[in-house]
């Protein structure tokens, strides 16, 4: 979250920022909801010097009587307190992150500014098949059967395609080993609080979170939650950083009010594996490592020799706790364009920069070698989402036969080269 005196001092640029990334939050509302909390706490305060003056000395039944009335209005007084701050902290919650002095002000989530571009996209002298029905030709995947144990948007992957899937994983792991990042194996639910203060939104109807019922744990849609909330209440030393780690879990997404994008198959699902990366570093340094992470996503895919495009997200396209982001777009040569034609583009990684916005929430510090201290930045990437880099392999690398050859930089971790 944004510092609230920040916000104070600042009116007028939160407001613009909010309007420029379409957050509908009344900034009025919530500094005139601080005023009152400051008000109220002064009260509370007063009324306490009050009654710890008075507990001083033996009293009298009449100043007996009068504490207790005091006590009570102390208690009514936390009590609209309490009430207060979490109203103003729901609010606080909704104000994105400031947003980095080169995004693209934008009215359109699709309207971002194209960065470069590695590999050119893929033709074909047939006319390619999606995924999909490479996929279940080839016996590779079935949806009715994971439909009937779980329900739509889940699936099983079947021989070869379970075995790509592990290639890929270990594939990706090692480049990001081989760049100094730690593997953490984390769990794989995260309590609702700390999910919360790294930004996302575990309630509301447009939550992509899966809370648990009678508890305080959601299931995690990214491992960007455990990894970073891994130093929450804690001082780090300044010479330590930055602090790399990585991680393999499952994701679980709800994606709710995603019915109108494009969810074929595995491209949109509601489970499914990912390596994230994640830093914590020094504010000075965290724009450096945002372009670490893109530039080491860039050679997962680079390797796999999938035709990508870098983007780098426009205000309408930001999320919350995220200053600035970069996506890799891979080229699906059987997706549906505007144009009702074949071939398109679609997200296969992202990496973020949130400055200080996930640790001013989860209170994670640094102290520098004078001993004094200031919040640290953190940043996340993907390292690969495996159901969405399925897809660009079946359909990138397919056969006029339906067979489909396997990226040279996984043969390693398999002992096939073509499914067939």
């Amino acid at each position: 979250m944004l510092d609230i005196k920040f916000i104070r001092e600042h009116k007028e640029e939160v407001k613009t920022n909010c309007a420029n990334r379409q957050a509908r939050v009344d900034i009025d509302k919530l500094l005139e909801l601080d005023d009152n909390k400051r008000r109220l706490m002064a009260e509370v305060q007063a009324l306490r010097g009050e009654r710890n003056q008075k507990s001083k000395s033996k009293p009298t039944d009449e100043e007996i009587a009068k504490m207790k009335e005091l006590g009570d209005k102390i208690q009514v007084k936390e009590g609209e307190l309490r009430s207060l701050e979490e109203t103003l902290k729901s609010l606080l919650l909704a104000v994105p992150n400031l947003t980095h002095p080169d995004v693209k002000i934008s009215a359109d989530e699709d309207d971002n500014r194209v960065m470069e571009q590695f590999g050119q996209p893929t033709k074909f002298n047939f006319t390619p098949k999606d995924h999909l029905e490479l996929a279940q030709k080839l016996d590779l995947i079935d949806l009715e059967r994971a439909a009937k144990v779980s329900g739509a948007k889940f699936y099983y992957l079947k021989g070869r395609l379970a075995e790509l899937e592990q290639a890929l994983t270990a594939y990706a792991l090692d480049i990001i080993k081989k760049h100094g990042y730690q593997l953490l194996a984390t769990p794989y639910l995260a309590s609702s609080q700390l999910i919360e203060e790294m930004g996302f939104n575990p309630r509301g109807e447009s939550t992509q979170v899966y809370n648990i019922a009678n508890d305080n744990l959601s299931l995690i849609g990214t491992a960007e939650i455990t990894l970073g909330a891994y130093h929450a209440d804690e001082i780090l030393a300044g010479k330590t950083l930055p602090l790399r780690y990585a991680a393999l879990t499952p994701c679980f997404r709800t994606e709710a009010g995603s019915y109108s994008k494009f969810s074929k198959g595995l491209f949109r699902v509601h489970q499914f594996n990912k390596v994230e990366m994640f830093i914590f570093a020094r504010p000075a340094d965290s724009e450096v490592y945002h372009y670490e992470l893109l530039k080491i996503e860039e050679e997962i895919w680079q390797g796999l020799k999938i035709p990508c495009r870098v983007i780098d997200h426009g205000t309408a396209d930001l999320g919350n706790p995220a200053s600035r982001t970069f996506d890799l777009e891979a080229w699906l040569p059987a997706k549906p364009n505007k144009n009702g034609q074949l071939g398109d583009w679609a997200e296969v990684t992202s990496c973020s920069n949130c400055t200080d916005y996930q640790a001013r929430g989860l209170n994670i510090r640094f102290s520098d070698d004078k001993g004094d201290k200031a919040l640290v930045h953190t940043l996340n990437g993907t390292g690969v989402a495996t159901a969405r880099a399925l897809v660009a392999i079946l359909e990138n690398y397919q056969q006029a036969d339906g067979s489909i050859k396997m990226p040279k930089v996984l043969r390693k971790y398999l002992d096939f080269k073509v499914i067939k």
